[in-house]
């Protein structure tokens, strides 16, 4: 199936959805760094992991 060009609006939606990722995984990551709570520290993991598996999707979908 032949992919259909983004528009620049789309485009755009998805630089900033890539952005909200990567800072979702950033602060995730400091914040499990200062957690005291293992459980705690191990949720904050999870989310930076998943938040950086997100932006690379976005990423991999404008090439």
């Amino acid at each position: 199936m032949p992919q259909v060009p983004l528009t620049q609006f789309e485009l755009q939606y998805l630089r900033e959805l890539i952005g909200a990722e990567q800072l979702t995984a950033k602060k995730a990551q400091q914040y499990a760094q200062q957690a005291t709570n293992p459980q705690l520290r191990d949720l904050l993991q999870q989310m930076a992991a998943r938040s950086t598996q997100a932006s690379q999707q976005l990423i991999a979908m404008l090439q």
